[in-house]
């Protein structure tokens, strides 16, 4: 699910992003001191998400960033100094060193030193407080797919009913043309014989089961919307269901009419199968 979230601690800023993908992929990108963070950071977010491509980003806070300025090794300096003195006589023509150069040398410039607990709290809680952001974004975006989905549901449900009621006349209308093909043969054959194979054809092409289990599916649909916690997986489960009956019942299609509302009922069942992949 597509969202995005900021959040900023005392000492640093997290930007969160996360876009659809079927399973959970995360990424952080983080100041190297505080890789050592990741692998709890990763158990936040698992603990949290269940899908998406998640890009996690830490930096320092620009606004806090000099509350604690490094120094100057004095001692580093002169000694550096000296050398540089030492280069000058010696060699010939070389460049003078500015001390801004002389500040980048190793050892010169000296970072206060961290509590590096208090980091790690600081950044825990940035991180928790921006999955929250996120989440409470990702559940906005969800509420609108669940809408999506239900009305898919209640149409889908309207189709498999009319189907349904359409059933009695359609078979009548198969075995009336059966009888119609043998009369036109003018065989002769057993009646008996011809009204078992009759029936065999209409058992064949018959239906129900598969609408059945099409109401059962879309029931537990519903349910499973109307549940907590991640559903995304166990919906796309569903989805693949629904479709295999959708397919089994247009292999048994005996009418034009029902050909198309077959046709009906995967454009549906597609329709949902793409926004699920957006849920949670």
């Amino acid at each position: 699910m597509t969202a995005f979230a900021r959040a900023e601690g005392k000492h640093f800023v997290w930007e969160v992003r996360s876009v659809n993908q079927r399973h959970l992929d995360a990424s952080f990108r983080i100041p190297e001191e505080y890789r050592v963070l990741e692998p709890e950071l990763r158990n936040m977010l698992k603990g949290t998400l269940h899908r998406g491509k998640v890009e996690c980003f830490l930096r320092r806070n620009p606004e806090t960033a000099s509350d604690q300025p490094a120094s100057v090794n004095e001692e580093a300096l002169r000694r550096i100094a000296r050398l540089v003195d030492q280069a000058a006589a010696i060699g010939h023509n070389v460049a003078p060193v500015s001390p801004l150069d002389l500040l980048r040398w190793p050892g010169v410039m000296e970072e206060p030193a961290k509590d590096f607990d208090s980091i790690s709290a600081d950044v825990q809680a940035c991180f928790s407080q921006a999955l929250d952001e996120l989440t409470a974004m990702r559940a906005r975006e969800g509420s609108e797919l669940e809408r999506v989905v239900r009305l898919r549901l209640d149409e889908l449900e309207k189709l498999v009913a009319t189907v349904r009621e359409q059933m009695p006349t359609l078979n009548e209308r198969l075995l009336a043309r059966m009888k119609s093909r043998i009369e036109e043969l003018a065989v002769d054959a057993d009646p008996g014989r011809i009204e078992t194979e009759l029936v065999i054809l209409a058992q064949k092409a018959d239906v129900q089961e598969e609408l059945d289990r099409l109401d059962t599916h879309i029931a537990e649909i519903k349910k499973t919307l109307a549940g907590k916690g991640a559903v995304g997986r166990r919906l796309d489960f569903l989805m693949q269901e629904l479709n295999r009956e959708a397919n089994t019942l247009s292999s048994k299609s005996s009418a034009a009419d029902m050909s198309i509302q077959a046709v009906e009922l995967k454009v549906l069942i597609e329709q949902m199968r793409e926004q699920v992949q957006n849920i949670e």
